[in-house]
């Protein structure tokens, strides 16, 4: 587990060193040398890298990904940012599973908070995902809810700070979509983000609909393919024992920030290493 705190990080970083022979030949010397390095960060530029595919969770849109898209494409990552419609697990999973399906080559998936309960049935049977990511996110096993893991442990405030908006489908039928109320937007969601930036997420956020925290898992990819997860301490949303159980079931490797649930505009370059290790370990 690697845990990064405000200003330091904590990492075991493995070296290899390079070898050089000298090999002595009929009276004259030949001098062989061999150099390699492994790094950490995932395959050489000019080795095919996997494509990241980023889902937002709730609240959010693709744009809380730009700090993360900017560090993995300066490191050669190709990037995808989906668009999540947060209208629920099933229905959000096939618009991924269909975007995957036109990506060529092999997919780490990363999801962000309800994002995770999206690729988490995204990713199960798809021989083309060959990693996932969980940045403050739902781990659910089949059977399980968002809601229902927020609740089983004490400490998520989201409750107090939503407003739900009664909606109308096109079919007629009836729901209710929750957005977080802006004024309380920034220390429920975001509150390491600048408030500038906080109050611009506030405006553009995505709401979700009420039903997709109720809707059970029927799969869960993260029983069948590596998984690593960014654990935030100072998370509102969902309560950090509930992300440290989810992770531990899932035998994931963690890293622990102590972050809001925005840990992706809050700590774009923690995340991003989170990715970069995924793909190189999984490719």
């Amino acid at each position: 587990m690697v845990v990064v705190g405000r200003g330091r990080t904590r990492r075991r970083v493995v070296r290899t060193v390079s070898v050089v022979a000298a090999v002595v030949v009929a009276g004259s010397v030949a001098v062989a040398c061999a150099a390699e390095t492994t790094s950490q960060a995932g395959p050489g530029e000019d080795a095919p890298k996997p494509t990241i595919v980023l889902e937002h969770g709730a609240f959010a849109d693709a744009s809380s990904w730009d700090g993360v898209i900017e560090k993995l494409r300066s490191d050669h990552y190709p990037v995808v940012a989906a668009a999540n419609p947060l209208r629920g697990p099933a229905m959000d999973a096939t618009g991924l599973r269909g975007l995957i399906s036109h990506i060529n080559g092999p997919v780490i998936l990363v999801g962000h908070s309800y994002g995770g309960s999206v690729i988490s049935a995204a990713g199960a049977g798809n021989d083309q995902v060959e990693g996932l990511v969980y940045v403050a996110a739902f781990l659910p096993a089949p059977g399980e809810t968002a809601l229902g893991l927020t609740n089983q442990f004490p400490g998520s405030t989201l409750p107090g700070a939503v407003n739900p908006v009664p909606v109308t489908n096109i079919d007629g039928s009836t729901g209710t979509d929750l957005y977080i109320q802006q004024d309380k937007f920034r220390d429920q969601f975001a509150a390491d983000v600048a408030p500038d930036r906080a109050a611009l997420m506030a405006a553009r956020q995505r709401p979700i609909a009420q039903s997709a925290l109720d809707e059970k898992a029927t799969v869960a990819a993260w029983t069948e393919k590596p998984s690593w997860d960014v654990i935030t301490t100072e998370d509102k949303n969902i309560p950090v024992a509930a992300q440290r159980f989810m992770a531990e079931r899932a035998h994931a490797h963690v890293t622990e920030v102590a972050a809001s649930h925005s840990v992706a505009v809050s700590h774009p370059d923690v995340v991003a290493g989170v990715i970069e290790q995924a793909a190189h370990d999984s490719h």
